[in-house]
């Protein structure tokens, strides 16, 4: 049997051999060669060497080695493309052909000159900030000047067209609103924005995105629209980072710092970053209601701890198949130690003080994971992501009273669980060099609980005080899909889309009077589909002159704290609670900009235009079960339909080489309708009969103007002014006066190649910045606040590694570069 098989074999072998070879005439060839640096004149490592064929169609490709040389085999016979590609290089673009007496090409040295536009800026960052009108989006690229005006996110935002942030609470409003997303390299965080914006190293920014009129692609939630930061990613091969070191002071402390890292060997790129935000915030304030005597003074120290952390890896497959994964850390612990003393002058007898410690934890947890596949033609790709955010927090705040007519003490405990689930996938297809489609699905999975316990928060019907505890369960799932085509003719481009969305929401608060164990459901359901079209026109006559309009709808949905039932906060005076039955607010947005290019920077001119549907805003109540204290409950409501509109301009401009400035003017006109209940104070022993309600309509118009100078000294010194007015505010029971202030800057760097920086600012140098605000309802009253505004802030940061070689880098799902060194 053996030898069977074996002459079985011999034969088959022979025939083989003896079959005519109708492919015999055709070689297959090579190319080979070398990249260098040209200015270097060094080799480049993991250089792209791409095959095509007369059609343009991917053949085969390689790598360069370590030294820079490459070898690509088995190239079919005929006219082929090479073309060399890699990032921060101009593109080179080779035809050879493969056949008789030229089947091995040896191509030598191939010299690769830097492309100065598409340098990434970890290594490279302009010395002013520019701003760019793109179709969909306001871009500010922060230059070195910009950060000097703060360690923190927080501090340099004031300094943005368009935007505001609240110097008290952090909070941020994109023309006026606070509606607004705040997404870091277009991904949403768990973490409080007004607490992520503190935790974010103004050095780690690279571009803040202002897009007002978002296209269909985007989540259609926000009036304000989306407030995206992009952070600096750093691409280079090799090891690399930053370092940040900062401290600010009035009154009290506030330290931060940060380190970011990445090492890249090719097809892996591994990266982490830590920073810290650690402060003491005092706030002072007094509260006077005129007409009746009452003033109530506040003193807070607020104490600010927090540590976040992330770590990832990009794997680079091939050069068509991505894979990343990371995880972000946020721990945060802190809290508010606070008094408040509150004098009846028509009665001192019944003068009381409150003093109340809170004690805030919370961590935050994220974790990214992303697969992008590209197809040969540049640009076709599809792309899925999955982003899980988890939150925990636990607050405790015991409130202690002292006076003859003082309320019991009672304690508060909050406990709160968050968790946000998000999945997209993506498809973006370029038909042709002029036009684009893009199709996408996506998951939004949102749950919210929160246990609240307080052992003597409310009144019963006969005046005793009792304690009280309030489970709140908010879920909302968001299904949905979205197209956008968008096309070029000529001077003209045109985007046209729409998303549609599946939207359900479940609500369950449930009240137990825990002296008798009596338990209230507020149940709650609004189930909802709606469909968000967008439309946007660019015309470009020439390179000096740039014309767009746009069109959007979007949703405003209420957030957690304006649905939470639970108390945000209490004092004698004022307590505020959220509204389960609150429901979205949709707006239809148009918006249209004019962009004029100077010889020497460039201006930006536009107005848009709301219509706002079943609006949100805030209702003021008197406090019923103690008519007489003066107090005050704030909550929220849906009200008539509203308009809003505006007009911007804003510029950059260098009169000469060493000053620049950046200069904006903004104003925003809204109406308002809401509700506001009075009661006569000089009214005795008031009942609920007393209590009038007025259906209050304001037009609130607010206008800011800012600009910043940047002078260049030397080379290594540079000198900021910033100074910023904003006009009164009125809003439906409230006034605040007009605010103005300068901050001053300094920036000196040294060592080899300016790796380090110094940076010296003092805010609100001439202390004119305060906050005044005036009410007529439901009584008369006056409330100044007195933050820490004038703060000197001393930095230093350097950066470290820098090799020169760079690699291909993940994109990001909004055309943005994702991770690879980044900060968050």
């Amino acid at each position: 049997m053996r030898h069977l098989l074996l002459l079985c074999a011999i034969i088959f072998s022979f025939s083989a051999h003896s079959q005519p070879n109708s492919n015999s005439e055709i070689k297959d060839g090579s190319i080979s060669g070398r990249v260098l640096d040209a200015q270097l004149n060094q080799p480049l490592p993991y250089v792209n060497v791409i095959v095509k064929d007369a059609s343009g169609k991917i053949i085969t490709g390689s790598i360069t080695d370590g030294d820079g040389t490459f070898e690509i085999k088995k190239i079919p016979e005929g006219t082929i493309f090479i073309e060399i590609t890699f990032i921060g290089y101009e593109t080179i673009s080779k035809q050879e052909t493969i056949g008789k007496d030229n089947y091995d090409i040896e191509m030598g040295n191939i010299m690769l000159e830097e492309d100065a536009e598409s340098l990434d800026e970890v290594t490279v960052v302009a010395e002013t900030s520019t701003i760019q009108q793109k179709i969909d989006r306001k871009v500010v690229n922060v230059g070195k000047d910009l950060t000097t005006s703060g360690p923190t996110a927080s501090d340099i935002m004031n300094n943005i067209p368009s935007v505001n942030v609240d110097q008290q609470t952090g909070d941020i409003a994109l023309r006026g609103n606070q509606n607004v997303q705040v997404m870091v390299d277009g991904k949403l965080s768990n973490i409080p924005a007004a607490q992520l914006l503190k935790q974010i190293p103004s050095t780690s920014i690279k571009q803040i995105e202002l897009i007002t009129n978002p296209s269909a692609k985007y989540n259609p939630e926000g009036m304000s629209g989306i407030i995206n930061i992009i952070l600096h990613k750093n691409v280079n091969i090799g090891f690399n980072g930053n370092a940040n070191v900062g401290l600010s002071y009035q009154l009290e402390p506030k330290f931060n710092s940060s380190i970011d890292m990445n090492y890249r060997n090719g097809k892996l790129n591994f990266y982490g970053s830590y920073g810290n935000n650690i402060s003491d915030n005092r706030n002072t304030g007094l509260l006077a209601q005129t007409d009746n005597d009452i003033s109530q003074t506040f003193n807070f120290l607020d104490e600010r701890n927090s540590h976040l952390f992330k770590v990832g890896v990009d794997f680079y497959i091939n050069d068509k198949n991505t894979f990343s994964v990371f995880t972000n850390q946020n721990v945060f612990d802190g809290g508010t130690l606070g008094e408040t003393v509150t004098r009846f002058e028509n009665n001192p007898s019944n003068n009381l003080s409150q003093r109340f410690l809170n004690e805030n934890e919370n961590n935050s947890q994220q974790y990214n994971v992303n697969y992008k596949l590209d197809f040969d033609d540049e640009g076709h790709h599809i792309e899925l992501e999955v982003d899980h955010n988890i939150f925990d927090n636990e607050l405790e705040t015991l409130n202690r009273f002292a006076g003859s007519g003082s309320r019991p003490n009672f304690d508060e405990f909050t406990d709160v669980d968050r968790n946000r689930t998000t999945i997209n996938l993506d498809y973006v297809n370029p038909l042709s060099e002029t036009s684009k489609l893009e199709l996408g699905v996506q998951a939004r999975l949102f749950d919210n609980s929160i246990a609240y316990n307080s052992d003597a928060r409310v009144r019963n019907e006969f005046g005793d005080y009792i304690p009280t505890s309030t489970a709140f369960d908010y879920e909302r799932n968001i299904y949905s899909a979205y197209a956008t085509y968008g096309n070029k003719i000529e001077k003209w481009s045109y985007q046209i889309g729409v998303r549609a969305e599946s939207v359900q929401v479940d609500v369950l608060a449930i009240d137990t009077d825990l002296t008798n164990n009596t338990a209230t459901d507020f149940p709650f359901e609004n189930d909802y589909f709606q469909v968000y079209p967008s439309a946007f026109v660019t015309y470009n006559p020439s390179e000096k002159n740039s014309y767009q309009m746009s069109y959007s709808r979007r949703v405003d949905r209420p957030g957690v704290g304006q649905v939470n039932p639970i108390p945000e906060f209490n004092t004698p005076l004022i307590s505020q609670f959220g509204n389960p039955e609150l429901e979205p607010q949709f707006t239809n947005s148009l918006e249209v900009n004019y962009t004029r290019n100077l010889e020497k920077g460039s201006i930006t001119a536009g107005v848009f235009y709301r219509l706002i549907e079943d609006e949100i805003n805030q209702g003021v109540f008197v406090d019923r079960s103690d008519l007489g204290s003066g107090r005050v409950i704030l909550t929220n409501d849906n009200f008539d339909n509203t308009s809003a509109y505006g007009f911007e301009l804003s510029s950059s401009y260098r009169p000469t080489k060493w000053w620049s400035l950046n200069a904006s003017f903004d104003l925003y006109t809204r109406k308002q309708t809401g509700f506001a209940e009075s009661l006569d104070p000089t009214i005795v022993n008031p009942t609920e009969s007393d209590i009038e309600i007025n259906n209050v309509e304001v037009t609130n118009m607010i206008y800011n103007f800012r600009v910043f100078n940047n002078f260049k000294v030397t080379k290594s010194l540079s000198l900021s002014a910033f100074a910023m007015y904003r006009g009164p505010d009125t809003g439906l029971n409230f006034e605040m006066d007009p605010m103005y202030f300068v901050n001053l800057g300094m920036r000196y760097s040294f060592l080899e190649e300016n790796r380090a920086t110094f940076s010296l600012n003092f805010n609100n140098v001439f202390d004119t910045q305060e906050i005044f605000i005036t009410s007529e309802r439901p009584f008369r009253q006056e409330v100044e606040f007195m933050p820490e505004f004038k703060t000197i802030f001393v930095g230093l940061s350097y950066r470290f590694g820098g090799s020169k070689y760079r690699a291909k880098s993940r994109k990001q799902r909004d055309n943005n570069e994702k991770s690879g060194g980044g900060f968050i």
